[in-house]
Parts: C-alpha cells; sequence; structure tokens
C-alpha cells in the first residue's frame, strides 16, 4: 500500500524551529489529548515562529531561485547544463522535465511541510479556547504563510491538495478544483488582514500590508480557470497598501541591494538572512561566475552559475533586448565587468563558456569580499516590495478602463527613480496609449524592475506568453525546440503519485507521462 501524504504525517515535527520540536517529543505531552496540549497560546506559539524560519529556508540557496529557470530573463549556466540533464530540463524543456524530474520535486517536497505545519497551527488555534489578541495574530500569521505558500505550488502545478485538517476526511490529499483552491486562497488571506497588525517590531513577521498586497496579487495572478480573477477587487487591495502610508519607494534603486538598508520604507516583506552560518542564504554561491571562483574563493561575486541572465535581459534595446540608455537598474541588476582586484580572469575550456558573460549582480554581498566564501552571502530576499506593487496597481488601472492613470504611475514613480529622479522627456510613456500597447510595455518594464525576484514566470504564465517569450529568449529552450503549451505547469512528482493514495497516474498534468 502507498504511504499516506508525507507532508500530513511529519509536517509538524520537521516544518517546525528547534524549541518546538522539543516541545512535541516531550514525553509528557504524548499522553495528553490534542485538545489539552493546544489548549495553551505558549505551545503553538512556537509552532507558528518556526513557520517563518522554514517558509524562508526554501528560499536559501538554489532552491530559492529553480523556478525562475526556464524564463525569458534567466536561464542555467551552460556547465550547469552539460553537467545535470534533469537539472537541464528546466530550460530545455525536453523528456528531462518529467515526473522524475528530481530537481522539481525537490522543490514540491520542501514546501508542502511548511504548508501542513501552517494548517496544523490554524487547526489548534481552533481547538484554543483564549481570546483575544495575541492569538488572533498567531492566527493571521498562520493564515498568511499557508496561503502564501499555496498559492505559489498553485501557479506552478494548478489543481493542488488543500490542507485543511477541520476538513481532512472532506478533501484528504487528493488535487482540488482551481475554484477551490483559490477560494481557500483567499479565505486565508482574508483571515491574514483581519488580524494581522500594520506594523510588526520583528522583522520576521508578517503585517497586515502584506497579507493586502498578496491578497491583491492573487485577485490579479488568478487564472481564468479559477473563476476568481477580478481586475477591480486586486485594484481595491492594492489601493489600500498605496494609501496606506506606510510605505514608499526609497530614492536610490542600489540602496534595495546594500545590507546595511534592509527593511527599507520599500519592503512590504522580506525574508531575514545574514552573512553568518545559519543564516546565510548561498545565494551568491549559485548567482556569480565560476571564472572568479577560480581566481579567488573570497571574491564576493565568485560562484556556480548556476542561474544567469539571458541574452534579452542583459542586453540593450538597440541591441534587440531589454535596457534603454541611461537606466540605472541596467548596472545594479546584472554584472559586466568582472575584473577583480587587478586580476582579469579567463574562461576556462572545461566549462561551458559564458562563464564571463553577464551575470546576476542582485545577491551580491559585499560583506564577505576577502574575508569570507561567497557561500556566506546572507542579504534580505524580497518577497513583496512597494514598486512591485505599484506596478501591479498600474495594471489593475489599465484593466480597469484607466490607462492615462497607469502610464502616470509607471512615469511618475517606478521610471522616474530609474532615471535617478529626472526622467528624460523620449523616456516617458505616452498617456494616451491604449490597453494593449500598456500590457505589452508592462512585462519589460516588470522584467527591468524585478528581475530575478521571482516573479517573471508567473508573469509568463497569466499573461498568456511563457511559450512564445521563452522560445524566442532563452538560449537552452530555443535550442532544444521542443517547449509547447502544457509546459505551462509543472508535472506533478512521480514520488507523490507513488506515495500518495488519493493522487494517481490518470491525475497527472496533461502532457506528462508518468516516468
Amino acid at each position: 500500500m502507498k504511504r499516506k501524504y508525507i507532508l500530513i504525517l511529519f509536517a509538524f515535527v520537521i516544518a517546525v524551529s528547534p524549541s518546538c520540536k522539543k516541545f512535541v517529543i516531550q514525553e509528557p505531552q504524548t499522553a495528553l489529548t490534542e485538545e489539552q496540549v493546544f489548549s495553551k497560546l505558549d505551545n503553538i506559539e512556537p509552532l507558528v515562529l518556526g513557520l517563518y524560519t522554514s517558509w524562508r529556508n526554501v528560499k536559501k540557496d538554489r532552491g530559492g531561485f529553480m523556478f525562475t529557470l526556464g524564463s525569458d530573463e534567466a536561464q542555467q549556466g551552460a556547465y550547469q547544463v552539460k553537467t545535470d540533464d534533469r537539472q537541464a530540463g528546466l530550460d530545455r524543456y525536453n523528456g528531462f522535465l518529467a515526473p522524475s524530474n528530481t530537481a522539481l520535486a525537490e522543490q514540491w517536497n520542501n514546501r508542502w511541510p511548511v504548508i501542513s505545519a501552517a494548517a496544523k497551527a490554524v487547526y489548534a488555534l481552533g481547538l484554543n479556547k483564549e481570546e483575544g489578541t495575541r492569538k488572533n495574530l498567531l492566527l493571521g500569521e498562520s493564515s498568511f504563510i499557508r496561503a502564501a505558500l499555496t498559492f505559489e505550488i498553485s501557479q506552478y502545478w494548478g489543481e493542488i491538495p488543500i490542507i485543511d485538517q477541520a476538513k481532512f476526511q472532506e478533501y484528504g490529499t487528493k488535487r482540488q478544483p482551481l475554484p477551490l483552491v483559490y477560494q481557500f486562497i483567499i479565505n486565508d488571506l482574508e483571515t491574514a488582514v483581519k488580524y494581522l497588525p500594520e506594523t510588526q517590531t520583528d522583522k520576521r513577521r508578517a503585517t497586515k500590508g502584506a497579507a493586502l498586497a498578496l491578497l491583491g496579487k492573487v485577485y490579479l495572478y488568478a487564472p481564468a480557470a479559477a473563476n476568481v480573477r477580478d481586475f477591480a477587487k486586486a485594484k481595491s487591495y492594492f489601493e489600500q497598501v498605496v494609501n496606506s502610508g506606510k510605505y514608499a519607494l526609497v530614492a536610490n534603486y542600489a540602496d534595495l541591494w546594500d545590507p546595511n538598508h534592509a527593511n527599507s520604507t520599500e519592503s512590504i516583506y522580506e525574508f531575514q538572512f545574514n552573512n553568518v552560518y545559519p543564516d546565510n542564504n548561498q545565494c551568491q554561491w549559485q548567482m556569480g561566475s565560476r571564472s572568479l571562483a577560480d581566481i579567488d574563493q573570497y571574491c564576493y561575486f565568485g560562484g556556480y552559475d548556476l542561474m544567469v541572465p539571458t541574452q534579452y535581459c542583459y542586453s540593450d534595446v538597440s541591441a534587440g533586448g531589454l535596457w534603454e540608455d541611461g537606466d540605472v537598474r541596467k548596472g545594479e541588476s546584472i554584472r559586466y565587468d568582472f575584473k577583480y582586484k587587478g586580476k582579469t580572469p579567463v574562461l576556462n575550456p572545461t566549462f561551458g563558456g559564458d562563464e564571463l558573460d553577464p551575470h546576476v549582480k542582485k545577491y551580491e554581498d559585499i560583506r564577505t569580499d576577502g574575508t569570507l566564501s561567497f557561500w556566506l552571502s546572507g542579504k534580505d530576499i524580497f518577497f513583496l516590495r512597494y514598486a512591485d506593487i505599484l506596478l501591479c496597481y498600474a495594471e489593475t488601472l489599465n484593466e480597469t478602463g484607466a490607462t492615462s492613470q497607469a502610464v502616470d504611475i509607471v512615469n511618475n514613480q517606478i521610471r522616474k527613480r530609474a532615471w535617478g529622479g529626472t526622467l528624460p522627456v523620449d523616456k516617458r510613456w505616452n498617456n494616451g496609449m491604449g490597453a494593449d500597447e500598456f500590457r505589452t510595455k508592462m512585462l519589460d518594464e516588470r522584467m527591468r524592475e524585478l528581475c530575478f525576484e521571482g516573479w517573471r514566470r508567473m508573469d509568463l504564465i497569466r499573461s498568456g506568453k511563457l511559450v512564445d517569450l521563452v522560445k524566442a529568449r532563452n538560449k537552452w529552450t530555443k535550442q532544444s525546440g521542443t517547449i509547447q503549451q502544457y509546459h505551462n505547469r509543472y508535472p506533478i512528482p512521480l514520488q507523490e503519485i507513488k506515495q500518495n493514495d488519493d493522487i494517481g497516474p490518470e491525475d497527472q498534468n496533461p502532457g506528462y507521462t508518468n516516468n
């Protein structure tokens, strides 16, 4: 017999902080009923706090960027493609992008325990009889984290299980219809909006603004089949964020990537890291150039080429690419110069040949330079930032008939900053443009502002442009020539199908065979 859904059985133990693990395994408590254990908020709060660490940790190392591969903004470095066929399948969209793909299965497996632990917390808080702000806060936080990860997984895999312990007999662990999945996400976020505070002293913890921002995104990003995409509702939630007075763009785009300016006015929610183990995130280990690693293991922009910008993403408009003259975001997002301490790196013929092509710059951590391995990179990673929400808000204005107002937001806030505070006349978008032209321009503008921050694949899916743009701009996808419409979804991992009694081979996403 198949093992029951692994996320349900083990999440409470493996997804929580050490302090909560201790609580779980204490012998005296194992004899208590579940209701008795959860009668005290002191027993629930460690579980909720542990959720933040567990959620953060899925963003560490290469796992945090696996979904950005295979897009039109980023692809794997050549050496990565040469040495790992399964991982290369994420860019090639070939036979290795299959249910047996271990790179994807790892991302699926890493997220479900966090969702399950969040569901455990929500259930525990339902059993708890205490009343008051503390309980409501914990419920809002648990609901927010469960919603955020459920939303992410559904965006990439489609119909997924709903983990609600109170309804386990009804839902089981089978894939649920998209309308049910998205209503579940919305319900969780409405709970979060209701109970989360405006501010939190502990920057690890979510606020009402984060819940409002994500709720707006859910209404904007939901697939048509979910029957909840609603531009007017999305606009109303983004307006609440914009009008709250809690957030503002930082004046200097470069400050966003300076660890000395973490948790700025632009941050709605960011994952908290540091360049000290175990709070490092290893992102630069994956983003930097191995040619620099050959020169000096303490070069802060060395690394191993997991993810590099596509040629479209690093090229100027004049060369058929993305960047306009004078846009400061280009130099802050992408590294072009690889000379280090007077040394000019050279290509190693045993590597792939693109180690000195432009690389991702946003995750370089200069604090490590000269003294620490770039494995100890640890800048915070944005989940939600105000510039993203302004762009989303502009989209909803365009979709609800206010294109001129949408253009004003892009010109006077996003693009104005991108040119150092004074937007040249020839770089202003025309207020008289139509809705279709705005949509086209917005796809590029979101890449300029948000490249490598984790939203591109979702943007391509919701716009219906994933196949066409990735095939045209991603080197490995173009070479392979095998990307198809069904690749808008990833395959359900083979291990899940084998182990989950409620998901069989017949439940696989269309286009994939179960191998």
